[in-house]
């Protein structure tokens, strides 16, 4: 339906571009795509029936169960897999000349109706495993903000200092803990020196540790209190930050604006080149995993590290290092 329908009505290049060379996993998710007839599909037909707004059933379709999705000259068919209960729009087009063109909608159902193959519209085992891919980076996405909710609450009893605990569950609910975090604010209010210190310590249950996940976990915490997450100290499973007197309660009213959107809060590009050992650099950058300074810092290796300058702490620590 995407190449044969939508393609050459879509007022964006984008979409037809990439449609044209197969590359379906750059348009994710194709339910939230920027076609009309497609958003309006979605806002039509939800996981209740009784608030669904579409316009009932395309008389014209007998062999399949079309239900009908009208946006301005667009058209589009709607069928429901009996055994999943997932709707798929699979059929659309331009409804044209009073319906008498070759190509209007309703005539294109027509034809295929009386060749009896109407069949060819349903989801074929690409679309079956782009819809498996999609599901699975929504639970994902929906188990990060459920996350982010999380930290956000944690937060706001200690931005002022304290120490509190945050239990993590896997994403698949039968798997139970994947890690408890705790976050402890420390404010230090001396005569030459004040300052908010936080502390976030992961701890990942046995059978996680060194996973994906594990680190998605840590750095949607780390991102959540304060990035760039290149930005903190770690050791081992502790990571500590500095900020302002006060800088934790404002990350507190930014992330209620930010998770009250229903949005997880963004990374943030470091500010300087930091040196690290070579070993599993190359994995780190594609995978996306963290690695460790020579200053201490830990960091994603993602940026073009020639455009910023040097850290100063890296460049000492790499002149005391034998030739």
């Amino acid at each position: 339906m995407l190449r044969d329908d939508l393609t050459s009505g879509w007022a964006s290049p984008f979409p037809r571009r990439v449609l044209a060379d197969g590359q379906l996993m750059q348009l994710h998710p194709l339910s939230e795509l920027d076609h009309p007839l497609i958003l309006k599909a979605a806002e039509s037909i939800g996981t209740d029936p009784s608030e669904d707004s579409d316009e009932g059933r395309i008389r014209g379709s007998t062999l399949l169960h079309l239900r009908e999705i009208k946006i301005s000259q667009w058209r589009g068919g709607v069928w429901c897999d009996p055994k999943t209960g997932v709707s798929w729009l699979v059929v659309a087009g331009l409804a044209k000349n009073n319906h008498k063109a070759f190509d209007d909608f309703y005539v294109e159902i027509e034809r295929a109706e009386a060749a009896g193959s109407t069949s060819d519209w349903l989801p074929s085992n690409e679309d079956l495993r782009l819809l498996k891919q999609e599901t699975s980076a929504r639970l994902l996405t929906e188990w990060e903000l459920s996350v982010q909710r999380d930290m956000l609450g944690t937060l706001r009893t200690v931005a002022g200092g304290g120490s509190a605990r945050l239990v993590v569950s896997h994403p698949l609910a039968a798997k139970g803990i994947l890690a408890e975090l705790t976050i402890e604010v420390t404010p230090v209010r001396d005569s030459d020196y004040e300052a908010d210190e936080i502390q976030l310590t992961v701890e990942t249950e046995a059978q996680f540790k060194g996973s994906d996940l594990e680190w998605q976990l840590t750095l949607r915490a780390l991102i959540s209190l304060s990035p760039p997450e290149q930005g903190w100290d770690r050791l081992e499973s502790e990571f500590t930050n500095i900020a302002d007197p006060g800088a934790w309660q404002r990350r507190v009213q930014l992330l209620e604006t930010i998770t009250a959107s229903g949005e997880l809060a963004q990374s943030q590009p470091g500010q300087q080149a930091h040196y690290t050992h070579t070993k599993h650099l190359a994995g780190s950058t594609i995978e996306g995993t963290g690695v460790r300074a020579l200053c201490g810092a830990f960091f994603v290796p993602r940026q073009d590290h020639e455009s910023l300058p040097s850290c100063p702490q890296c460049t000492e620590q790499l002149d005391k290092i034998p030739a």
